[in-house]
Protein backbone atom coordinates (compact mmCIF):
# COMPACT_ATOMS: atom_id res chain seq x y z
CA UNK A 1 0.00 0.00 0.00
CA UNK A 2 1.91 3.08 -1.23
CA UNK A 3 1.30 6.74 1.10
CA UNK A 4 -0.93 8.64 -0.08
CA UNK A 5 1.15 12.15 0.92
CA UNK A 6 4.22 13.55 1.88
CA UNK A 7 2.86 13.35 5.58
CA UNK A 8 2.04 9.97 5.34
CA UNK A 9 5.19 8.86 4.08
CA UNK A 10 7.43 10.94 6.42
CA UNK A 11 5.27 9.26 9.75
CA UNK A 12 5.78 5.72 8.15
CA UNK A 13 9.77 6.16 7.79
CA UNK A 14 9.79 7.17 11.14
CA UNK A 15 8.22 3.66 12.23
CA UNK A 16 10.31 1.87 9.74
CA UNK A 17 13.36 3.53 11.72
CA UNK A 18 12.06 2.23 15.11
CA UNK A 19 11.52 -0.78 13.31
CA UNK A 20 14.65 -1.57 12.37
CA UNK A 21 16.48 -0.18 15.49
CA UNK A 22 17.83 2.56 14.12
CA UNK A 23 15.53 5.17 16.58
CA UNK A 24 14.31 4.32 20.08
CA UNK A 25 10.78 4.31 20.41
CA UNK A 26 10.26 7.19 22.46
CA UNK A 27 11.08 9.23 19.79
CA UNK A 28 7.19 8.08 18.12
CA UNK A 29 4.38 9.96 18.64
CA UNK A 30 0.67 10.13 17.07
CA UNK A 31 0.63 8.71 13.41
CA UNK A 32 4.07 7.19 13.28
CA UNK A 33 3.46 5.17 16.89
CA UNK A 34 0.09 3.86 15.16
CA UNK A 35 2.09 2.96 12.37
CA UNK A 36 4.64 1.34 14.19
CA UNK A 37 2.06 -0.92 16.31
CA UNK A 38 -0.18 -1.92 13.72
CA UNK A 39 1.86 -2.43 10.66
CA UNK A 40 4.46 -5.18 10.00
CA UNK A 41 8.25 -3.81 8.72
CA UNK A 42 7.53 -4.61 4.91
CA UNK A 43 4.22 -2.83 4.87
CA UNK A 44 6.44 0.32 6.53
CA UNK A 45 8.75 -0.26 3.70
CA UNK A 46 6.59 -0.02 0.63
CA UNK A 47 4.53 3.16 2.29
CA UNK A 48 7.82 4.76 2.81
CA UNK A 49 9.42 4.46 -0.25
CA UNK A 50 7.17 6.08 -2.66
CA UNK A 51 8.72 9.02 -4.55
CA UNK A 52 7.25 11.95 -3.21
CA UNK A 53 7.80 14.58 -5.99
CA UNK A 54 3.92 13.42 -7.22
CA UNK A 55 2.30 13.26 -3.43
CA UNK A 56 0.77 16.33 -1.93
CA UNK A 57 1.59 17.65 1.66
CA UNK A 58 -1.23 16.11 2.93
CA UNK A 59 -4.26 14.33 2.09
CA UNK A 60 -7.47 16.60 1.06
CA UNK A 61 -10.47 15.35 3.59
CA UNK A 62 -13.53 14.40 1.99
CA UNK A 63 -16.30 16.76 2.22
CA UNK A 64 -20.09 16.07 2.62
CA UNK A 65 -22.89 16.64 0.45
CA UNK A 66 -24.89 19.51 2.07
CA UNK A 67 -28.62 19.88 1.09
Amino acid sequence: MPARSKAQQKAAGAALAVKRGEVPKSKLFGASRSMYESMSERELDEMASVKRSKLPQRKRKARKASR
